[in-house]
């Protein structure tokens, strides 16, 4: 099929800066599987805030890798094509797969994904619910995790965990997958969320508005041995007093102020700690996720669905940073 000359229909912008308004709807050849790569055939795709970031020149000159773009990394889907020498997959194989940002290539009708990114999906996980996982849920597991010691199977000291902005994308993941460790769980997010996220699992849940919620402070007055940060402006001086005598926040964006304020921390030998996350994928970390999925343990909330032909919707939406839950652009 691939390198037959056939076209599809894909989404692409041709420079930095210009934000929904700059995506276009163009015809360009199906790609075709080059060693150890499958070709999907589109079913859905998750947008994350770093698909705009990117667009807005925040890793320029590294990535894009080249111009015209075509954006997303995080896409459902079904093997249509294997490259040579791919033996997990084969033809009618559903999957989620994980892209790099460098060549993107999710929004588009088929994807080229490596064989070494991309996990089975169950018939029980449904396309958008996969194409949510990937940026987003494996952010939050490595920061609970790697970050933050916890052991998502129960065992383990308990911890005392905050999660910001617990109703977006990577946060209504890690409320999930906290509880799934020994963790006492609070939460800031919006009051039009404060009930989603108690459905999540959160134990505690603040309006990041009222004056408590701004000052991150626990209910029952608890300290936090780690925050999983996935909210922005936030300065290091409301964390502190909150943070156990060890605590760690994970910031999961960070910027030149969160370096700046980690190096100043490790110099000053403080216990409590700042500390960037760059979230790093493993397919086996995708497979682990999935599989919650599939047991019921892990759902992924959708803030909204767009059809590709209207992916700038998506992107318009991505961009106003309200979303509750994933962004998803089907076929």
């Amino acid at each position: 099929m691939a390198g037959t000359g056939r076209l599809m229909h894909a989404v692409q912008y041709d420079g930095y800066g210009g934000g929904a308004a700059a995506l276009k709807h163009v015809e360009v050849p199906v790609p075709t599987p080059k060693k150890g790569e499958v070709l999907l055939k589109f079913e859905a795709a998750a947008l994350n805030p770093v698909d705009w970031k990117i667009q807005k020149a925040i890793l320029r000159p590294f990535v894009p890798r080249k111009f015209p773009h075509i954006p997303g990394t995080d896409v459902a889907g079904e093997v249509v094509e294997v490259g040579q020498g791919v033996e997990k997959f084969k033809a009618g194989d559903k999957v989620v797969t994980v892209l790099n940002h460098a060549s993107g290539g999710g929004l588009a009708e088929f994807v080229v994904a490596s064989e070494s990114l991309t996990v089975a999906r169950p018939p029980e996980v449904a396309a958008a619910e996969a194409a949510g996982l990937p940026i987003a849920g494996l952010t939050a597991h490595q920061a609970l995790t790697k970050s933050a010691g916890i052991k998502l199977d129960g065992t383990g000291e308990q911890a005392n965990i905050l999660i910001t902005a617990a109703s977006g994308g990577v946060g209504h993941y890690a409320v999930q997958l906290a509880k799934l460790g020994n963790t006492h769980v609070t939460a800031t997010c919006g009051a039009r969320n404060i009930e989603l996220v108690k459905s999540l699992g959160a134990d505690e849940v603040l309006d990041y508005k009222t004056p408590d919620g701004a000052a991150l402070k626990s209910p029952s007055g608890k300290k936090y041995d780690a925050v999983i940060h996935c909210a922005t402006g936030i300065p290091w001086s409301t964390f502190e007093p909150n943070l156990g005598r060890n605590g760690k926040v994970i910031d999961i964006t960070p910027g030149p102020a969160a370096f700046w304020t980690f190096a100043v921390k490790k110099l000053t030998f403080s216990s409590k700690q700042l500390v960037p996350l760059l979230a790093t994928p493993k397919r086996e970390n995708l497979e682990y996720l999935v599989n919650l999925v599939k047991e019921g343990k892990l759902k992924t909330v959708i803030d909204s669905k767009h059809p590709l032909s209207k992916a700038e919707d998506a992107w318009a939406k991505s961009i106003d940073g309200h979303a509750t839950g994933k962004i998803i652009v089907e076929n």
